[in-house]
């Protein structure tokens, strides 16, 4: 069983759970879909994109669903747009989405091939070459197609040989193609393989997954229509080519067809579907109803488990007594409704269906299409990345997080740091010239193997040696997508920075595929979380901060609640104390331990605790973890801040680049500044080598300034851009590195990242230059004045 959502978590995730739970969407906002059936659903990170299907008329627009926002919206896509389409073939790699065949209007099939650039939501029809040994597919509908790398795999489906416009001849196929893909964007050609083995019985309406666990990968085949519902699995080793019909242990799933099948983890789960039905008191004999059964096949041992919400007797789905009533929003109690020809998609560890044909028997000719959101918690949350820095002051620091596809709330950590512990980053350099980074953090850096940053003091100059704060935006203009992040050091010129002194962050986690010279796709979405209201509870409970080693603990050992928020950010202010013996026994006494679904934590977990401060110019490490009603997830990677100490300037925000043909030039705002006036600005920029001779480590970028002036301003010309390193290091964005910096009378404050987003399939058109020299690089360099 998992664990609870109350306990500290260690090790790594077990897999999916073996009680998986439905949960409804209860409220979600935007314009919502009409109900259908036969559409088809994929997922990019955490977007559901739907498209097709219909009810009354074919659909045509295409769906987003945000499963973070719970919001849908309608992109605005443009070039070559397809018609709407039906029973179709629907995948994703990337931010790719190719679409084939499907039913234009009734009796009216295509075989066309439809590509979406998600990124830009640009269509594009596709015209690979036909097969070297036969005839390209034809027209279709109800067949799948596969995705396996760089190769999708289409089989079976149902055509229409009636040459009558308004005639309908279906007729089963069972042929077998592959469709090799170009990397990034285009199709190649079609090819029909040679496979060995004896092979599926044509059929439409079925399902075809792939999945390499163990071995080489497999493509399984199960159900579908022949006249009859069919009961079959079938795989494929692509390696090979051999077809084969596995031996499977456990209770294998009715026979169906219109159902859907997802991959999570090493299990295929198979839901609903139209299945049959026999009643013998009726002389009309078998018939076929929807079901809303859910079967689950482990690919490593080939064994199914039914987790359906009721175990009828002998086997068969309860017919219902009645017809169906039009209250489609009311919640069963077992989960969905029984449906068919619904989409279904897997976000992580939650499997997603949306709407579908009711679960009523065909003989009532009285359909409904369901207009219900549902998901499968299967899992708890993985594991987040690392929280980010927004904010220090003197006594808070304001982070954030990246979203959780499985996550309802999270818990946040935090675990002050001692004086030794802040300092041994610096003791390991001491007596040697400080590497130091914009705001000049001296011996600042980064343990790539653990995510704690260290906090050592920055310093320019000797006397220049504390930071004040830190700060985080992230903006994007004039199509110019780029990440920016505060708390970082300025190096020293010609020195050497290990990454950002602070974590980076990367606000625009809901965008897809950003490039220096286009506009996010989703940037209906803002670009920082809004600030509504947090919800604590209790998480992992700890001991007290005066007497860290009680009971055997380290000092690493020990972890104290921030609190338990809904949103994906925290002005941390405090922090609980643990409860005492009586108050901590009776709070875990009273959790439901053994329930099925665990209730999350709330507010009365956190009742009579006592709160602590956070402490100017103090080290805290934080860490975040997912909760569920499966369980808790296991903590991020530790990040380490610092609270501002008074007096230095903050780090300059509203940062905006424009481009130009050969340059780009930079504004921002001045920060605040307690201590007088802002004496001048340093502008620093990560350059591909190092030119003071020092060593470099992996993830170690070599800074050099690029502008030193008191304008909120410069242009960094080609001559340093075409030497700027390209950070690949943050979630696979490319990225040109600026820092930027204030100095008052107290010294450098923090610095301000941005990280440039850089399409790197476009080169540079003067990449070929060669490297400025070094006398550029001093003060004033590539200023606007």
């Amino acid at each position: 069983m998992p664990v609870t959502i109350w306990a500290p978590v260690d090790g790594t995730m077990t897999g999916v759970s073996e009680t998986p739970l439905w949960r409804k969407v209860q409220s979600f906002s935007g314009v919502t879909p009409r109900s259908r059936h036969g559409h088809r659903a994929v997922a990019i990170r955490e977007l559901i994109i739907i498209f097709g299907g219909g009810n009354e008329g074919i659909a045509e627009d295409l769906h987003v669903y945000n499963t973070v926002t719970k919001q849908w919206f309608l992109p605005a896509v443009r070039g070559d747009i397809p018609p709407g389409c039906a029973a179709h073939g629907f995948v994703c790699e990337g931010t790719r989405i190719l679409v084939f065949g499907g039913m234009v209007e009734f009796g009216k099939y295509t075989n066309n091939l439809y590509e979406l650039q998600a990124s830009r939501w640009l269509w594009k029809k596709l015209r690979p070459r036909p097969p070297a040994n036969g005839l390209p597919p034809c027209a279709r509908i109800a067949h799948s197609f596969t995705l396996v790398g760089n190769r999708c795999y289409l089989f079976g489906g149902l055509v229409n040989d009636s040459e009558e416009p308004n005639g309908n001849i279906p007729r089963y196929m069972d042929d077998f193609y592959q469709l090799d893909l170009q990397p990034s964007s285009g199709a190649r050609c079609w090819s029909i393989p040679e496979t060995k083995g004896g092979r599926p019985a044509a059929r439409e309406s079925h399902t075809a997954v792939a999945y390499a666990g163990r071995g080489s990968p497999k493509l399984f085949i199960f159900g579908g229509m022949q006249g009859r519902r069919l009961d079959d699995l079938w795989q494929l080793d692509l390696d090979s080519m051999v077809w084969s019909a596995p031996l499977t242990k456990g209770p294998r799933p009715l026979a169906r067809s219109l159902h859907s099948a997802n991959i999570i983890g090493n299990k295929m789960f198979i839901f609903g579907g139209w299945v049959p039905y026999s009643e013998p008191a009726k002389t009309k004999g078998a018939e076929w109803i929807c079901t809303n059964s859910l079967h689950a096949l482990n690919l490593d041992t080939m064994s199914w488990q039914d987790l359906s919400p009721e175990e009828p007797a002998q086997g068969h789905p309860k017919p219902q007594d009645k017809p169906p009533q039009l209250e489609l929003e009311e919640s069963h109690p077992g989960g969905p409704k029984p449906r068919a020809g619904h989409c279904s998609t897997a976000i992580g560890s939650r499997m997603y269906i949306w709407s579908g044909r009711d679960g009523y028997r065909k003989s009532w000719s009285y359909q409904v299409c369901c207009k219900d959101l549902w998901y499968l918690e299967t899992d708890r949350p993985a594991v987040p990345e690392a929280v980010l820095l927004v904010k220090s002051t003197v006594k808070m620091i304001h982070v954030t997080w990246r979203p959780l596809a499985a996550a309802e709330c999270y818990i946040l950590q935090i675990q002050p740091v001692s004086t030794q512990s802040a300092q041994s980053g610096s003791d390991t350099q001491s007596g040697a010239a400080p590497s130091t980074g914009p705001g000049g953090q001296q011996g600042a850096t980064q343990d790539s193997s653990s995510g704690v940053n260290s906090c050592d003091p920055l310093g320019d100059t000797a006397a220049e040696k504390e930071v004040a704060g830190a700060q985080m935006v992230a903006v994007e203009n004039e199509g110019v997508a780029m990440e920016v992040s505060n708390g970082c050091s300025a190096p020293q010129e010609g020195r050497s920075s290990e990454g950002p002194a602070q974590e980076e962050t990367d606000e625009r986690h809901y965008s897809l595929g950003q490039t220096a010279s286009t506009q996010s796709a989703l940037d209906h979405i803002p670009a920082q979380p809004p600030p509504v209201g947090t919800v604590p509870s209790s998480g992992e409970h700890s001991k007290d901060p005066k007497s860290p080693t009680q009971q055997g603990q380290s000092e690493d050992d020990v972890w104290f609640d921030v609190g338990v928020f809904k949103v994906l950010f925290s002005e941390v202010t405090h922090y609980y104390l643990p409860a005492d013996e009586d108050q901590e026994t009776m709070a875990t006494t009273s959790r439901p331990n053994n329930t099925t679904e665990r209730k999350l934590p709330g507010p009365q977990d956190y009742e009579g605790r006592e709160q602590q401060e956070l402490a100017p110019g103090h080290c805290y490490r934080l860490r975040v973890a997912g909760v569920n009603t499966v369980g808790q997830g296991d903590f991020s990677p530790v990040a380490e801040f610092r609270t501002c100490l008074p007096g230095f300037p903050g780090a300059p925000s509203a940062v905006k680049i424009t481009k130009a043909s050969d340059s780009v030039h930079i504004t921002w705002e001045a920060p605040p500044s307690p201590s007088g006036r802002i004496t001048e600005y340093s502008m620093y920029l990560a350059v591909r080598k190092g030119r003071s001779g020092t060593s470099e480590r992996p993830g170690q970028m070599n800074f050099i300034r690029v502008y030193r002036g008191t304008k909120t301003s410069c242009t960094v010309g080609a001559a340093h851009l075409d030497n700027a390193h390209i950070d690949s290091s943050a979630s696979n964005r490319p990225a040109m590195v600026f820092r930027i910096a204030a100095k008052n009378e107290q010294g450098y404050g923090p610095a301000t990242q941005i990280r440039w987003i850089q399409d790197t399939g476009k080169p540079r058109a003067s990449s070929a230059r060669q490297d400025p020299p070094a006398e550029s690089h001093k003060d004033g360099a590539d200023s606007s004045g």
